[in-house]
């Protein structure tokens, strides 16, 4: 059985809640990434995906008088979250019916550990579709 541990990205790129919506379009832009977990003292408290940028973009550019906004000002709060033991076809599961484009994995504590993203699932059915193949032609040529 598959779990969530073995495919998940470890090297997380992270945001506190106090950095502003600049450094946080800098890192997904430099990192091609579209999902920052929030951190504080190492425990999640939220997500701020590449969406959650341009909605406040638009709303803050129609608004002159508007302050720079901070992480904490359009994260998600109540991220769902899974472990590295959860079966993987549970959190693919999840991620389907929700309409998630991640799960951030977290230890009992809520500490980050990583992070499952739509393109870890996508380089995992890139190796099962090479696996196959290479699987069919063996058969193919009696190997």
């Amino acid at each position: 059985m598959q779990i969530v541990g073995e495919l998940m990205t470890r090297d997380v790129v992270t945001l506190k809640e106090t950095q502003n919506l600049a450094k946080a379009d800098e890192l997904l832009r430099l990192h091609r990434i579209r999902h920052l977990p929030v951190l504080r003292q190492g425990k999640l408290v939220g997500l701020v995906t590449h969406r959650d940028l341009l909605r406040a973009a638009s709303v803050n550019s129609s608004d002159p008088a508007s302050q720079p906004l901070w992480a904490a000002d359009i994260m998600t709060r109540d991220v769902q979250t899974v472990r590295a033991d959860t079966p993987l076809k549970d959190a693919v599961r999840m991620m389907l019916q929700h309409k998630y484009g991640c799960l951030p994995v977290v230890d009992a504590s809520g500490g980050l550990l990583g992070i499952l993203t739509e393109a870890d699932l996508v380089k995992y059915a890139q190796y099962l579709i090479e696996e196959r193949d290479r699987h069919e032609m063996a058969a193919e040529f009696g190997a």
